[in-house]
């Protein structure tokens, strides 16, 4: 296995035909076949269906994409950093983020960091919570935000965040005519929220449970992006983090609070025993700073807090070979 049948392995998944992929590279259609065959030969399966000029990734070739994907990346930094090196300018700066930090609160961070104080290759991967933690612990980003609960030992978490979730729905429905809206008022309504039951969607089934509270339906989202772009469609009442909702404020829907407190937490972190750059410590900085000016309720908590926190919102930490 060599990186060059990588990059045409994950060329042709993302073109979907051998044809695309060879465009994409460069390379001749036979020596992109030949070097995917050879791929195939090394991992002792096949990586692609083919019927025609059609190809469509096998099973074995989905889960073994997800493997590709860090490598690629990994590969495309060390080239940008190789040629930074060669020119003396600042190798690029990697950010993985969950969604709603990676469309608001992040690019607001950069900026007030300043144009000048920015190397000329910065890139925000926005992706799920998982993830962001795989990207950091692996070295492919220097900083990461993402929802707790987070647990990696390859991980330094610099500060945790907190905010109370909100309710969102359409400007003209009812609702919004008050400042708070009560949790009951999803009943016989229906509910959107995240797909995700491991992290804060499980704290907002707890509530609705504890209250006897029973939506109508549901309509579930792997990121808050499209769970906001929901609510103003007018598909039901979201229960929101609060990241995205006062982060990337959106016409048509009304952000209100909720009756039931029920927290969002996050945590800022970089690679464990990695120094953090003077430009990643200041990004570290801003962020804070970002939060505290745009989410109401903000509370800050310190690395140290982490197992606590947890404790609380998602019960206590399983003894080990407890049954």
């Amino acid at each position: 296995m060599d990186l060059r049948q990588l990059e045409a392995f994950a060329a042709v998944f993302s073109a979907g035909s051998i044809t695309g992929g060879a465009k994409l590279l460069g390379r001749s259609q036979p020596a992109l076949t030949r070097q995917i065959q050879e791929l195939e030969e090394t991992l002792g399966f096949s990586v692609l269906h083919r019927a025609g000029p059609r190809v469509t990734p096998t099973e074995q070739g989905l889960r073994f994409h997800q493997e590709v994907e860090p490598v690629i990346a990994w590969l495309r930094q060390l080239r940008e950093r190789a040629a930074a090196i060669a020119a003396d300018k600042p190798r690029s700066l990697e950010i993985a983020s969950i969604a709603s930090f990676a469309a608001g609160m992040l690019p607001a961070a950069l900026a007030r960091l300043g144009e000048e104080a920015l190397p000329g290759q910065v890139h925000i991967r926005a992706a799920l919570a998982e993830q962001v933690v795989q990207s950091v612990a692996t070295h492919v980003a220097e900083i990461g935000v993402t929802s707790l609960p987070v647990d990696h030992p390859a991980l330094e978490i610099h500060w945790i965040g907190e905010a109370p979730c909100v309710v969102a729905v359409r400007a003209d429905d009812p609702l919004a005519q008050a400042e708070t809206i009560p949790l009951a008022a999803v009943a016989g309504r229906r509910l959107i929220a995240m797909a995700n039951p491991f992290r804060w969607r499980r704290r907002v089934d707890a509530a609705l449970e504890r209250a006897g509270v029973q939506p109508a339906g549901l309509l579930d989202a792997n990121t808050s992006n499209t769970a906001l772009m929901a609510a103003r469609a007018g598909l039901g009442i979201a229960i929101l983090e609060p990241v995205i909702a006062y982060g990337m404020p959106l016409e048509g829907v009304a952000i209100r609070k909720l009756d039931v407190p029920i927290s969002f937490l996050w945590g800022v972190v970089t690679p464990y025993g990695r120094p953090a750059t003077p430009l990643v410590e200041g990004l570290i900085a801003a962020l804070e700073e970002i939060s505290r000016e745009t989410l109401p309720g903000f509370v800050k908590h310190p690395p140290t807090a982490r197992e606590r926190l947890m404790a609380d919102l998602f019960g206590p930490k399983p003894i080990r070979g407890a049954a």
